[in-house]
């Protein structure tokens, strides 16, 4: 019996599964669910990726930024490096130079007036060599018997130069200086001679005759 209210009444509701059972239709039943075929289950589409092409560069054609710095800061480091050591190498060769010239006489003297002159110290042993043979390393030595002195212009010094010789070729810095200041003496032969010899006459220790014996400058 119907219910007034729009709602199955117990007796309604106990009779809706039985008339449900007489109007349900058997559905068919997939023995095999696991062995569908391709045909069953239909195709799938593959799933197309669009791709940069600038992210498809190889190596070989392109430069990883990471990499390009790093090569580049490796590269800083030593240059930086290198030039650490130069001026560690340049400090030792001065605190070499500053002891010499400390301990005076002819060597320190030499040392002072290359580095004056900002030339090597390479050059020292000829500029001593060709020192011992003018003046026998003493700085007042004073030439009274050769041709410069007939005229009166006698060669005084370490390197036996004469006065205009010395006023020319001295170096500027130490202009002020007399003729027989030992450096001072020093930079005007040594200017001397390589403007007028050449630096290998002055490396080779002064002029020399056929049989290798010293014959001034």
């Amino acid at each position: 019996m119907p219910s007034t209210t729009g709602v199955p009444s117990i007796a309604d509701a106990a009779e809706i599964p039985t008339s449900l059972a007489a109007n349900a239709v058997a559905l068919p039943v997939d023995p095999a669910p696991a062995h569908r075929s391709s045909s069953t289950l239909g195709t799938l589409s593959p799933v197309s990726f669009v791709v940069n092409a600038a992210d498809t560069q190889t190596p070989a054609d392109s430069t990883d930024p990471d990499i390009a710095a790093l090569d580049k800061g490796g590269k800083l480091a030593d240059q930086l490096a290198a030039l650490h050591a130069q001026a560690a190498q340049e400090a030792a060769e001065n605190a070499r130079i500053d002891q010499i010239v400390a301990q005076g006489g002819l060597d320190g003297w030499i040392a002072e007036a290359l580095r004056i002159m900002d030339m090597p110290q390479s050059y020292a042993p000829g500029i001593k060599k060709i020192i011992m043979a003018e003046s026998g390393g003493n700085p007042r030595a004073i030439n009274n018997w050769d041709a410069n002195a007939a005229r009166g212009t006698p060669s005084q010094g370490l390197m036996q130069t004469i006065p205009s010789t010395f006023r020319k070729f001295v170096a500027p810095s130490l202009a002020n200086r007399p003729i027989t200041d030992p450096v001072a003496n020093i930079t005007a032969g040594v200017r001397y001679m390589i403007a007028t010899y050449g630096v290998d006459t002055l490396v080779s220790g002064g002029r020399s005759n056929h049989l290798g014996q010293y014959i001034g400058y």
